[in-house]
């Protein structure tokens, strides 16, 4: 379990930093072609996101990687938990955004990246 615990936080790190990167740095103008979400929030709230996923991608590899003291009453794995938990929550607040601009196409990905980032928080809470 603790292999596919680590595969899967490496993906969804992987993904999560370029997202993250890009809301972060680089101009609305050139995301809009992407992601054409942006133009319904200011830049302070895309680029908050962009740091948010960047937080969460650092969160699920170096608290289990570095071997930092990771565990709260007794359950080892929070900080990544709590980390993963946070990018459930960034999934569950862009499927509404998504549905209400009519790209439908996009909730599938929604989906998948929340319940991988649920799998990893589950697994680090120790419920599996």
């Amino acid at each position: 379990m603790n292999v596919a615990v680590w595969i899967v936080s490496g993906l969804l790190a992987a993904a999560y930093l370029m997202a993250g990167l890009t809301k972060s740095t680089q101009p609305i103008a050139s995301m809009r072609e992407k992601m054409g979400w942006v133009d319904d929030f200011s830049v302070g709230t895309v680029r908050f996101i962009g740091v948010a996923e960047l937080l969460g991608a650092l969160g699920l590899i170096l608290p289990k990687l570095t071997d930092v003291v990771d565990d709260r009453a007794g359950v080892e794995g929070t900080l990544t938990g709590l980390a993963a938990t946070g990018l459930v929550a960034v999934q569950v607040l862009a499927m509404p955004v998504h549905l209400k601009r009519g790209e439908t196409s996009a909730l599938p990905i929604n989906l998948v990246l929340g319940l991988l980032a649920a799998f990893v928080a589950a697994a680090r809470f120790g419920w599996l």
